[in-house]
């Protein structure tokens, strides 16, 4: 059986953490910051975990 190959364009958007669960980065944190609330802004800024229903489809992506 051959290795399992990471999937590269989802290696840069996220992370695996120790404990398996994946890391993501807020999207809409990029421009036209304008329209955005400053408490909308300042939670972007924070990371965040990816949902439970997308976490087995993105573990897939990035075998450990």
């Amino acid at each position: 059986m051959p290795k399992m190959k990471t999937h590269r364009g989802a290696a840069r958007r996220m992370k695996r953490t120790g404990t398996g669960l994946v890391k993501i980065v807020h999207s809409h944190a990029n421009h036209i910051f304008t329209k955005k609330s400053r408490k909308r802004k300042r939670n972007l800024r924070k990371g965040g975990l990816a949902s439970p229903a997308d976490m087995r489809r993105l573990k897939r992506l990035l075998p450990l």
